[in-house]
């Protein structure tokens, strides 16, 4: 007679048992700590934001529709800043110099730093010596840099009008004429800001592969036909959004006009934003100032949604 041996029901089990994945609650936990600390690392920059740029930015529309002035309480006035600002005879001339301004700094300022990157893109030596010879005048504070150019603008002992008689040519009036004070702020601006701009270009020419211009040598191209079919295609996209960014920065231009020439010759150089810092802090009217500061608001967004559409349009069909 066989002798059936007896099973032990613990080590039967113990033999059969596979090994349990990690939970899933515990893994949802350890996501969800893992975001928390990375949101706890954003929260200060996002504080500082919400605190200094989205609430004063919705103050200001809150106050463009409201009677204010410090001291006393507002006073819903609903669409009354903006008639009273559409018939400032100001208005109109702020709004025409900053549209000429903005193009001409498009004709000057956006063309200048291209071909300055060209160049430093083809020398062979000293190139950061002249890299840093270029950005300088962005590390300079906007103010001194202005306070420069007017001493450099000044009609009678100016550094430009003395080159000029040193040269035997006509001397000129600068930022205190009427028909030459825009385009000297141009001239300003320009300088000041180009270094970044030049740079960035800079950085996109050096990352075209050089295939693409031995290529078009061997197909005979010569400078400019290897800049129009090979550098723009293949920097058309930092082009474009730098184009949107200038246009953007241009349409609010203050610290030339509000240092060299406090918008004069006659109102020849008054922009949008110094016709608000002259609403805000020379008449006491916020409310205006911030009905102006909502028109540029609304303009500034509607051509960046515009101008946006119509580029990812175009590549598209590209």
């Amino acid at each position: 007679m066989t002798k059936t041996a007896e099973r032990c029901p613990i080590a039967d089990a113990a033999v059969h048992q596979v090994p349990a994945p990690p939970p899933e609650e515990g893994r949802r936990r350890r996501r969800l700590l893992d975001q928390a600390r990375a949101y706890a690392f954003l929260l200060g920059g996002l504080l500082c934001f919400a605190l200094f740029s989205w609430y004063p930015a919705i103050r200001a529309v809150v106050i463009a529709f409201q009677k204010y002035t410090p001291g006393s309480e507002p006073q819903w006035v609903g669409t009354a800043n903006f008639t009273r600002v559409l018939h400032d005879p100001e208005f109109g001339a702020a709004w025409r110099n900053t549209l000429t301004f903005t193009l001409l700094a498009l004709l000057v300022g956006f063309a200048v730093p291209f071909l300055l990157a060209l160049v430093l893109n083809e020398l062979r030596h000293a190139k950061a010596f002249f890299r840093v010879a270029v950005y300088l005048p962005v590390m300079i504070p906007p103010v001194v840099s202005a306070l420069l150019w007017k001493w450099f603008y000044d009609p009678g002992a100016g550094l430009a009008n003395e080159t000029l008689r040193f040269l035997h040519l006509p001397t000129s009036n600068w930022s205190n004429g009427t028909d030459t004070a825009l385009i000297s702020l141009v001239i300003v601006a320009t300088w000041a800001n180009m270094g970044g701009t030049v740079l960035i270009y800079l950085a996109a020419l050096q990352s075209i592969p050089g295939e693409l211009y031995e290529a078009a040598e061997l197909d005979g191209a010569n400078l400019f036909q290897r800049i129009r079919h090979v550098t723009v295609p293949q920097t058309r996209f930092v082009i474009l959004m730098l184009m949107l960014l200038q246009i953007i920065a241009t349409m609010q231009v203050f610290t030339e006009p509000f240092v060299i020439t406090g918008g004069g010759p006659e109102s020849a150089t008054v922009t949008v934003l110094y016709l608000i810092y002259k609403y805000a802090f020379l008449y006491n009217d916020f409310g205006g100032a911030c009905a102006l500061s909502v028109m540029l608001l609304v303009l500034l967004g509607a051509f960046s949604a515009l101008y946006l559409r119509l580029t990812r349009t175009e590549g598209d069909t590209a």
